[in-house]
């Protein structure tokens, strides 16, 4: 779930796309599954699930100007995972974003996983199977991935995993919110280190 109690900045961050890759694995009784035709309803579902939308209405807008005309790349590059009863628990796409220049960057785009199904390593191993799809299917360059500080404890994961905040946007170009970012997330983690700290004394 987004936190937007908190300023809004974004952020991109970068991963060498030679750097290892670990295996995605998924919890007993959960599996991948490529997109087909008519799951842009459960994306949309998905992703307005995660606040990333205000309804499903504008969601599937998205999806259409940004994902339908590439259906056939849909097919290999947009991840699900799904429970052992069939539903669609959770997304992730490999996918790509052309700066203004023309150059072709790859890209771990829209990672969501619905409420109920949080902190199980669902995310982590959708990310580690576009990873790997990313490798094979893009040639040169970093691999990216846009966010924002309402998703500060997905930042977390993604730098796990090999991902480091840049100050630049995707073109190389100055990020005008790098600075922000970087003072908010440090506000945050402080305020962490503050309860972990008076916990500790309470129960001393």
């Amino acid at each position: 779930m987004l936190d937007k109690t908190i300023p809004y900045a974004e952020i991109w961050m970068y991963r060498s796309k030679n750097l290892p890759v670990n295996e995605p694995v998924l919890p007993e009784g959960f599996y991948f599954k490529s997109y087909q035709e008519g799951d842009e309803v459960v994306w949309a579902a998905i992703e307005t699930a995660v606040s990333e939308f205000e309804n499903e209405g504008l969601a599937l807008n998205y999806f259409e100007e940004k994902f339908a005309p590439y259906s056939k790349d849909l097919r290999t590059r947009l991840l699900f995972v799904v429970d052992s009863s069939g539903e669609k628990v959770g997304t992730c796409s490999a996918w790509w974003k052309e700066s203004p220049n023309g150059v072709r960057y790859p890209l771990v785009h829209w990672v969501a996983v619905k409420p109920g199904y949080q902190g199980k390593g669902l995310a982590k191993a959708m990310v580690n199977r576009t990873l790997k799809l990313l490798q094979e299917l893009e040639k040169n360059s970093p691999i990216y991935l846009h966010t924002q500080t309402w998703s500060y404890a997905a930042i977390h994961l993604y730098q796990k995993l090999g991902f480091e905040i840049t100050d630049n946007n995707l073109d190389g170009s100055p990020n005008v919110d790098y600075q922000k970012a970087m003072s908010i997330l440090a506000s945050i983690q402080n305020k962490k280190t503050r309860l972990i700290k008076n916990n500790v004394i309470i129960n001393q």
